[in-house]
């Protein structure tokens, strides 16, 4: 049987799918022989606890209450929870003609609601009004998420932006504290940038930056947050990890960049700088500071040559890192 759609045609090759929760059964027969000549295919259970979870199975909830209106409402409040958009079915409720006061309440929740005995012509409007207003709201729904994932994006990279980094900055930094937990930060620099766009032009340097992401995605675990920074700079902020497992990233991200051929044909060869700075350290106590420092290192490592990975100085290091302090990457 077709499954129709709200302007009368049909949709995909299903019936909509009714789940009728009434402990009664007598409504919910009544419901049956107007329905089902409407093409829907209802299922009936009583209420239960778990009946809620079974909204996401369906197209539509139709939920009869009967005379026992605070146990009925704590029902349909157990629906709301899981009525959001894209999670589970719209609701319809039935209440008896003299229970003005819950159906007045059911809509004061925001749900649709019919009055038994219905009007067969009434139930099956409601009925196509819940399906477009849920169809609405849910689309709605979808391009807020995508317009709120568009919003913390960067367009070329498609890594994080600046924003977004900033503000994961600050809640990482006071997750680290509450829970004495480690946190790291490495700021990265492509070297003489501005040369490759001024020689080969800034679609060749976008085509650059594209790469310099892609390996820094491939370098990180899910969990760790890869930003675009600003023009030629990205930020990798890594959650519960000591400065030993932080340069080890760093030095792979590090030659990651200087062993990837780049630009038209691959006859580009970039080389990056890197500083790296960690929490707990007495002289990093706000996530700014956790900032500062790592560009402070990243400073360094260009004052010192470019091609080098840095750590911010004096950091005490975990012993299996001890002594390391600058490194590049042609070293052995």
């Amino acid at each position: 049987m077709p499954r129709r759609s709200f302007d009368g045609g049909t949709v995909g090759e299903k019936p909509f799918a009714l789940l009728v929760v009434d402990d009664s059964r007598s409504t919910a027969a009544k419901l049956v022989q107007s329905l089902t000549p409407e093409g829907f295919v209802l299922r009936v259970v009583p209420p239960a606890p778990e009946v809620p979870g079974l909204a996401s199975e369906v197209d539509l909830v139709i939920l009869c209450l009967g005379p026992e209106t605070p146990a009925d409402l704590s029902l349909v409040r157990r629906f709301m929870d899981v009525e959001a958009p894209g999670r589970g079915a719209p609701v319809l409720v039935v209440a008896p003609q003299e229970a003005r006061a819950t159906r007045l309440e059911v809509l004061r929740l925001g749900m649709e609601v019919v009055a038994e005995p219905w009007d067969t012509e009434e139930l099956r409007a409601r009925i196509h009004r819940c399906f477009s207003n849920h169809h609405t709201l849910s689309t709605l729904a979808a391009q807020v998420m995508e317009l709120q994932h568009l919003s913390v994006l960067d367009g070329l990279t498609q890594l994080h932006n600046h924003r977004y980094f900033q503000e994961r900055l600050r809640e990482e930094f006071r997750r680290a504290q509450r829970y004495d937990d480690a946190l790291c930060l490495i700021l990265l620099d492509l070297d003489f940038f501005k040369d490759v766009n001024d020689r080969y032009g800034h679609p060749v340097g976008d085509t650059v930056l594209v790469e310099v992401a892609r390996i820094l995605q491939q370098s990180v675990r899910e969990t760790d947050i890869v930003a675009r920074y600003g023009g030629e700079e990205f930020a990798v902020l890594l959650p519960r990890t000591h400065l030993a497992g932080a340069i080890t990233v760093a030095e792979r991200v590090w030659k990651g960049v200087a062993s990837q051929p780049m630009g038209e044909g691959g006859a580009l060869r970039m080389t990056a700088s890197l500083g790296v700075s960690g929490f707990p350290h007495r002289t990093v106590l706000t996530p700014e500071q956790l900032l500062l420092t790592a560009d402070e290192a990243l400073y360094r490592a260009k004052r010192e040559g470019r091609n080098r990975v840095c750590l911010h100085s004096p950091i005490p290091l975990h012993s299996a890192s001890r002594g390391w302090e600058s490194k590049r990457v042609d070293e052995k």
